[in-house]
């Protein structure tokens, strides 16, 4: 168990800017998640906490010790990376028992590896693949032992590189809790990459977004959801995605589209009277209504996505995605009312791009703010 400290990390491939500035410190026995988009940066800099690539300046603190220049094996890091690496000749069985063999990790006996294997091989439900070679495994065994192969040995820390996605939905879900646990249990620091948002939302104490070799925001996955630091952000966490349209602030509304529609002002927003501002309304937060509401449409396509459905709302106009539960029945061709809490709706700046958040600033766990 260690602490990580980068500070001011930059690494480049030739034109190609992969890391720009990263700083971010991760407390002892933390589960961080770095989140974003495939080119984000998010396995570059894991490599560089691993001492995998050579970093172009910056520094890097395991444990309080600078091991910027330090070799990868004097860090005491164990990685696992999204493309698997077992020994094709080897059982599962001695494929895991390799990292516990090997002298830089410590000396164990037969019976502290045994035990080892145990635990993770349980925890990971492929304690009864044991006696098989990686040839008569699936895809998602061989990545589970290869992320085995990794948890098996204690380390200061764990660098997790999209561990489960050659996995199914319903195993990745499922892998998603034992990860958990194994963490909870071992209480070692681990960093988790992944460009999966509910993975990231279940996992992790923190979350790092990332964008372009950059930190967009850092915040608990309840920060995150509720107080996104900008668009990409809001964009970046919830399928359907979010429903993002322009208006005109009135007062304590603000008016959207061509001015039918209206939502409230959340308090700690700052924009005035006037001011033209982005909106940001999650599907899951726009509730159909049978009583009153202030926005009005017509549903031109309803698609049911196992227990909820997804409507396509057509407001004068403008187009908004809503996530509903079966039970109002309601249909293509339906007229609806529908309302959004105060406190969910989101509201950003206007521009080209992305645009940050119009406060509160002060509850808003921005990259400034993180650093």
């Amino acid at each position: 168990m260690a602490t990580v400290s980068v500070a001011d990390l930059h690494k480049s491939f030739g034109k190609t800017r992969a890391v720009d500035g990263v700083t971010v410190d991760i407390a002892n026995g933390e589960f961080f998640v770095i989140l974003g988009p495939s080119g984000a940066g998010k396995t570059t800099t894991l490599k560089s906490i691993a001492g995998l690539v050579d970093i172009d300046g910056g520094t890097v603190h395991i444990g309080g010790r600078d091991v910027t220049h330090v070799e990868p094996y004097h860090r005491n890091v164990a990685m696992a990376f999204e493309s698997y690496a077992l020994y094709p000749q080897k059982t599962v069985s001695e494929n895991l028992a390799s990292p516990l063999k090997s002298g830089r990790t410590g000396r164990y006996s037969e019976a502290e590896r045994t035990e080892r294997i145990d635990q993770v091989t349980t925890t990971l439900g492929i304690n009864h693949l044991l006696k098989r070679y990686p040839r008569e495994l699936s895809n998602g065994q061989r990545q589970r032992v290869a992320l085995g192969r990794v948890l098996v040995r204690p380390a200061d820390i764990y660098l997790l590189d999209e561990p489960l996605s050659h996995l199914d939905a319903k195993l990745r879900a499922a892998m998603r809790a034992e990860l958990k646990q194994l963490g909870a249990m071992s209480n070692t620091t681990t960093l988790y990459v992944t460009h999966d948002y509910q993975e990231a939302l279940a996992l992790g104490d923190r979350i790092a977004v990332m964008r372009e070799g950059r930190l967009v925001q850092i915040g608990t996955p309840e920060d995150i959801w509720r107080r996104p630091a900008d668009t990409f952000v809001a964009r970046a966490l919830g399928q359907p995605e979010i429903n993002l349209l322009d208006g005109v602030v009135d007062d304590d509304r603000i008016r959207l589209g061509d001015g039918s529609l209206d939502v409230a002002i959340p308090a700690g927003a700052v924009a005035d009277r006037g001011d033209r501002v982005r909106v940001g309304l999650r599907p899951s937060d726009i509730h159909v209504t049978d009583g009153e509401g202030t926005l009005r449409g017509r549903v031109l396509l309803a698609e049911r996505l196992g227990r909820n459905i997804e409507l396509t709302v057509d407001c004068g106009g403008t187009q908004l995605i809503v996530l509903t539960s079966g039970r109002h029945g309601v249909g293509e061709g339906d007229n609806v009312t529908m309302r959004v809490a105060d406190s969910d709706v989101h509201v950003f700046a206007v521009g080209d791009g992305d645009t940050p958040r119009l406060g509160p600033a002060d509850h808003t766990s921005t990259l400034e703010a993180a650093q």
